[in-house]
This record gives C-alpha cells, sequence and structure tokens, in this order.
C-alpha cells in the first residue's frame, strides 16, 4: 500500500480528507476556471490551433496530474511557452507536408508525454538541476518578446508576415496604416484594461474592504470580464459585420480519443522539438511546484512528477490536444484561492468539462483581439532583462 501510495500521491490525500479542505478545494477550483477559460482559449490560438483545443488541454490533462502529480496546487494546462514552442515546430512539419496541423499537435503532445514518463522511470530527476536560471531566464524572455510581437496582427486586424523579430517588426510598421480601426479600438483597449488591472486592481480593492489576498485573487480574474464585456460590445452593435474578427463557432464537448496518423518522417522531425518542450515544460513545472510549496513546508518529488507531467501530455494527446505544462499564474491562483490538496485540479477539471458543454455558444461573438490582449498582457509579464 506503501508503494501504492507513493505512485499515487492522490491517495494520501484521502485519509485526512475533510469538509473543511473540501470547501477550500471548490472555492479555488472556482477561481482557477475563471481564469483558465479565456487563457485556454487564447493559448490555442498562440499554438495555431482552433480556440476549443485549450479546452480539451484542460481537462483530462488536469485529471491525471492531480492522480500522479505531488504538488497540491501545481495547476496543468497549456501555457504560453509550450504554445509558442507547438507553433514553431508544427509550422515547419506542416509546411513541408508531411502531417497534417491537428495531427502534428497531438503526435507532438504524445512524443513529450512519453519522453518525460521515461525520465520519470529511469529517476532523472535532477535534469532540472543542470538548466542554470540565467539559461531559462532568457529563453523564456526572448520568447515573450515574440511571442507578443506575434500577436499584434490580430490587435491591428491586419495579415503580418515573418517568423523572426526583425521580420515580424518590419512587416508590422509597413501594415501600421492598414489597421481596421474597429478592431484596434477593441484590442487597444482590452490591453490598458488588462494592465491597468493587473496592476491596480488589488489595491483599489482593498479600498473597498477587501483583504489584500482576496483583492489579489479577484484581480486575476480580469481577463473574464474583459472577454465578457468585448463579447457583449461585438454581439450589440454587430461589430463582426464590420469586419472585427470573432472566435466563431466552438463546438461543445471536452474532446475526443484520438491518435494521429502515424507517419515515420513527421516524428523524426518532431522529436527533438518535443524534448525541447518537455525540459523546458518541466523545469517551469517544477519550480513553480517547489517555490509554492517551499510555502507550505512541502515537499516535490521529482522523479514522480516527471511522470504525472509525462502523464499529462499523453493524455492530452489522446484527447485531441497538444502539449501542457504547469503555469505560474495559474498555479499561484491556486494557491492564493486556497487550494489543499490535488482534488482542487480534479474540482477545476469538471468545472472546464461543463463550461465546455454548456458555455461555448457565448463565445461565438468573442473578438480575437481580445484573446490577443489577453497573450500579450501574460507573456510580457515573463520578459526579465534584469538576466541580462
Amino acid at each position: 500500500m506503501m508503494t501504492l501510495s507513493n505512485s499515487i500521491p492522490l491517495l494520501k490525500q484521502l485519509a485526512n480528507y475533510n469538509r473543511s479542505k473540501l470547501g477550500s478545494d471548490l472555492i479555488a477550483a472556482v477561481v482557477v476556471t475563471i481564469m483558465l477559460i479565456p487563457q485556454s482559449l487564447a493559448y490555442a490560438m498562440l499554438a495555431g490551433l482552433p480556440p476549443e483545443y485549450g479546452l480539451y488541454a484542460s481537462i483530462m490533462p488536469i485529471v491525471v496530474y492531480s492522480i500522479f502529480g505531488t504538488s497540491t496546487t501545481l495547476a496543468i494546462g497549456p501555457v504560453a511557452i509550450a504554445s509558442i514552442m507547438t507553433a514553431s515546430a508544427l509550422s515547419v512539419v506542416t509546411q513541408a507536408g508531411l502531417i497534417s496541423y491537428i495531427d502534428g499537435a497531438i503526435t507532438l503532445a504524445l512524443l513529450s508525454g512519453l519522453f518525460l514518463m521515461l525520465l520519470g522511470v529511469l529517476r532523472f530527476g535532477f535534469i532540472a538541476n543542470f538548466l542554470s536560471h540565467s539559461v531559462v531566464a532568457g529563453f523564456i524572455t526572448a520568447s515573450g518578446l515574440l511571442i507578443a510581437l506575434s500577436q499584434m496582427k490580430h490587435l491591428l486586424g491586419v495579415k503580418m508576415s515573418g517568423h523572426t523579430f526583425f521580420d515580424m517588426a518590419a512587416s508590422l510598421l509597413s501594415l501600421f496604416n492598414q489597421a481596421h480601426f474597429i478592431t484596434l479600438i477593441i484590442g487597444i483597449g482590452s490591453l490598458v484594461f488588462l494592465l491597468l488591472a493587473r496592476n491596480y486592481a488589488a489595491r483599489c480593492l482593498t479600498l473597498f474592504g477587501f483583504s489584500l489576498a482576496a483583492a489579489k485573487t479577484l484581480a486575476r480574474i480580469a481577463p473574464v470580464i474583459g472577454v465578457v464585456a468585448t463579447t457583449v460590445i461585438v454581439a450589440s452593435l454587430g461589430l463582426d459585420q464590420k469586419g472585427v474578427a470573432i472566435v466563431g463557432e466552438v463546438p461543445r464537448g471536452m474532446g475526443q480519443l484520438a491518435l494521429p496518423s502515424f507517419n515515420l518522417a513527421a516524428i523524426k522531425a518532431l522529436i527533438l522539438p518535443a524534448i525541447f518542450i518537455s525540459i523546458i515544460g518541466y523545469v517551469e513545472s517544477i519550480s513553480v511546484g517547489r517555490t509554492l510549496a517551499a510555502k507550505r513546508h512541502e515537499k516535490i518529488a521529482a522523479n514522480q512528477e516527471l511522470f504525472a507531467l509525462g502523464g499529462a501530455n499523453v493524455a492530452s494527446g489522446l484527447m485531441g490536444a497538444f502539449p501542457v505544462t504547469g503555469g505560474f499564474s495559474r498555479s499561484v491562483v491556486n494557491f492564493d484561492a486556497g487550494a489543499q490538496t490535488q482534488f482542487a485540479g480534479i474540482y477545476t477539471a469538471i468545472a472546464i468539462a461543463i463550461a465546455s458543454f454548456f458555455l461555448t455558444p457565448f463565445l461565438y461573438f468573442l473578438p480575437i483581439a481580445m484573446l490577443a490582449a489577453t497573450i500579450i498582457v501574460a507573456v510580457l509579464s515573463l520578459v526579465d532583462f534584469s538576466v541580462i
């Protein structure tokens, strides 16, 4: 039984699980769900996939990690870095005609998951100690700048070309005078709102009697307010008929079991990107997990984390989605909202599954510019020039 509880850490929580922990986990699940839905849609778009794939990547992967993971507060799902690396890898293999984009995303998730699980079985959890902070921070900073610049086309409503930073910047400057005015207003308005909410909302809420912890948690769900507001504005004014790009119909459901059409040439081309995504994702996850665990004097088992994160990616691939990892912002929100055990993750997955069945019709008029603004604000928080 001891071996089983070590392999499935969730079992350890059952012995002491009570009404108080249940209440705390449920509250945390509601808060994280509200935050995760717009993030998931945005990061799927960043990965080059339809928005609903972000929801597919936020259900079963969370359940699998909650069962096998050792962190009580790490929140698994689509993240900016993994999404941009996914888009970069798939652009190469799909342009070469080796595999379709959806099959490529599934293959990438499965390869990443299997690689991580193999490292876990071989007890390679120590690899996180060999990646210096400066290397990881430098990579994330550069990726953040590229991601932010790539999303500017959605804020302007133009079709930007180029793949490198300078090519995209030059293309953007040449197209600036062709910006779609209404889209620009929505995009810049969303960007300003999210930045103000990130920097000042918590402080303002404390003036109305909220505790600092509660104010910070509420401030982090600002993207949901932005999603609702911009969707209502576009729908009520018929702005989609005036050239504003919208999400459109989002299929109901939580994905379905899927396997890619196996293509040896595509697999060979995707193995190296899958390894990079796996390692960067693991380092991000273990860093966040350890940071939050230290605040509660908990321990994170590095090898078990490899296996759990690998299982989450395999689950994402089997549900037809793309690579996932532990997200910094949503994990902090999960921690601040009072999550006590891994059951909070399972409740989050259930809530997202319910939302994907019943709330997706309301996303039809959601403007792409709002999702782009969400991505830009999220990734710019990762930029750290001090590392230079």
